[in-house]
């Protein structure tokens, strides 16, 4: 049976997590898998791909956005439509995941999809900011022969939910390797409480792709022998890190909030490799921002800065983000990509 680590008594941090300790946990977010796994050729070629959507809600991110911020713990990466999340402070797109060289592909089916749905862009209003991460799978994946295509990308949208999102060796992790084991798509939640009684949630889904095993801090979780022979990774790797959440926060706000993941991938052993593309994206629920507005004002709430509350979730964001990590290991099985290269599970 595959579990999380919770499930497996390693527990992390000191807050309760959601009903589904999932990112899916803070309201309305939804997430989608799509998982290509097939031989391309006879000469050993394979797809171990794929791709993950987030949605910050289920109705047309385009006209209603979202606050959010990115910020970048070490930029080795290939993502596309942060510089506007960051000048803007809003999210208008699906966040879709894959890998490296698949980017194209994504945003390309990604803004179709957009295009379908919102006949005013680019003809009486402006264009769209599709956001896409990565992680560089070529290890297992035959990343030259492009097996993700744009219709990839519109079928993992329509195939989003908010139920418990699946984790390790599925979409866009399906070929992604973590501290010389297998990795991929992991998750995790906190409840955060405010001392009038008002509860927040704080959700995390990573895209793990990094680390050598000599790095991992294991000892911080088991005391189990490994029973796995670790794999060398021909690069650095990469993460890429999704934060939710429902707490009203200004993008400001939220970047000195997701800051604050790179603290739990830095307790699982990583020092951010010259190599790796260690990103963060985060948006809040708290608020739908409406593409057309008549009025020239417009009212928002936020939590003040110097409240304990601001603490918890900078909490939050560490323990999340720690323990989402672990899970895209515990819940990853052994996988065999192109020319048979094995990259094994962890036993933990």
């Amino acid at each position: 049976m595959i579990m999380k680590v919770r499930d497996m008594g390693i527990k992390i941090g000191q807050l309760n997590t959601g009903n589904k300790n999932c990112i899916t946990d803070v309201e309305g977010v939804m997430v989608g898998h799509v998982t290509l796994d097939y031989p391309i050729n006879d000469s050993g070629d394979a797809a171990c791909t794929g791709v993950t959507a987030i949605l910050p809600h289920s109705g047309n991110v385009f006209r209603e956005k979202v606050t959010a911020a990115s910020y970048v713990l070490n930029g080795y990466g290939k993502t596309t439509g942060l510089v506007q999340v960051d000048e803007l402070g809003v999210l208008e797109s699906p966040i879709m995941l894959t890998n490296t060289f698949g980017v194209a592909n994504v945003t390309q089916g990604t803004l179709q999809y957009l295009l379908e749905n919102n006949e005013e862009i680019g003809v009486t209003t402006g264009t769209v900011n599709v956001v896409v991460g990565e992680c560089n799978d070529s290890h297992l994946n035959s990343i030259r022969h492009f097996p993700v295509k744009p219709e990839h990308a519109i079928e993992v949208i329509h195939s989003a939910s908010n139920n418990r999102a699946e984790e390790g060796a599925i979409g866009a992790g399906k070929g992604m390797m973590c501290f010389g084991h297998k990795g991929g798509v992991g998750t995790s939640s906190r409840i955060v409480n405010d001392t009038d009684e008002k509860q927040y949630m704080v959700g995390c889904l990573v895209l793990s792709n990094f680390g050598k095993a000599n790095e991992f801090l294991k000892g911080r979780y088991t005391n189990t022998a490994n029973s796995s022979e670790p794999t060398m990774s021909p690069t650095d790797g990469s993460i890429i890190i999704i934060l939710a959440t429902d707490a009203p926060l200004s993008s400001r706000q939220l970047k000195r909030v997701i800051k604050r993941c790179g603290i739990g991938l830095g307790r699982t052993g990583s020092h951010f490799s010259n190599g790796s593309g260690d990103i963060v994206i985060g948006f809040t629920t708290a608020r739908k921002i409406q593409h057309h507005y008549d009025d020239t004002l417009e009212t928002r709430q936020q939590l003040r800065d110097d409240l304990e509350v601001m603490n918890s979730l900078f909490m939050a964001a560490a323990e999340a983000t720690e323990e989402a990590i672990l899970n895209s290991m515990s819940q990853a099985e052994t996988t065999t990509g192109r020319n048979n290269h094995i990259v094994k599970k962890l036993i933990f």
